[in-house]
């Protein structure tokens, strides 16, 4: 890994964590969508990837790295007829996972992207997330100012794994995809990074363990960004 210039960094499981964000939103608009029907709303979580025994998802499935457009064709099967087509499924759950979600941040955010924008990182976001979804989870915490560029699945820029948004970032902040650390918590942050030329680092706050990481590609895993810091300051006294 090479000088860094910008972050960007994924939301849900790397600025949040993955489980206490989620969960209650998952459970909530999969209900819904059954129509109080359990059974089925433990179908639906199940097939993106909840497991009953562990009250986690996995790494790499719909619930975890997918997007909206990915779990309303996985979801959207399994429903009874309610007059749902793809698009109407991705407009209800754009405005029904976030009038669910639990935004817990991982650390205290707004220090230490203050701390990362004195040691003059540019500094971004990107998400499978929509940009309504983005806005609405980071909004309590007081930091989307802090970015450069911040990017949903809808924003235009691609879908990961893509490199758009990689890309984007780069031309938001004036800096070359070789100079860009993309920090995440699953596979497809690492793969988003490789296809635009930039490196990865991998954090433990959502569902990917280090082995999946690390294998992906990333060039190390922390256990959370609040050691970014401090590993970058490492990283850097050794180029």
């Amino acid at each position: 890994m090479g000088a860094v210039a910008g972050i960007l960094f994924d939301k849900d499981g790397t600025l949040l964590d993955y489980h206490s964000t989620w969960m209650p939103a998952n459970y909530a608009v999969a209900m819904e969508l059954a129509g109080g029907d359990t059974v089925l709303r433990d179908a639906l979580l199940a097939a993106g990837g909840w497991s009953r025994d562990s009250e986690r998802v996995a790494s790499g499935t719909a619930l975890a790295a997918g997007d909206l457009q990915d779990i309303a064709e996985l979801w959207l099967p399994m429903l009874p007829d309610a007059g749902h087509d793809r698009d109407s499924l991705v407009r209800f759950m754009d405005k029904a996972f976030p009038a669910n979600m639990v935004p817990t941040a991982v650390c205290a955010l707004p220090d230490l992207l203050g701390r990362l924008g004195d040691m003059g990182y540019a500094l971004g976001v990107a998400t499978a997330d929509s940009v309504y979804g983005l806005n609405e989870s980071l909004k309590p915490f007081n930091i989307l100012d802090r970015f450069v560029f911040a990017a949903g699945f809808d924003s235009g820029h691609g879908r990961k794994p893509g490199p758009g948004m990689v890309l984007g970032f780069c031309q938001a902040a004036g800096i070359e995809p070789q100079d860009v650390l993309v920090v995440g918590d699953n596979r497809h942050d690492v793969e988003m990074a490789a296809a635009a030329g930039a490196f990865a680092v991998g954090v433990l706050t959502g569902t990917s363990d280090r082995d999946e990481l690390m294998a992906s590609g990333a060039v190390a895993v922390l256990p959370s960004i609040a050691e970014l810091p401090d590993y970058l300051t490492l990283a850097n006294a050794g180029n």
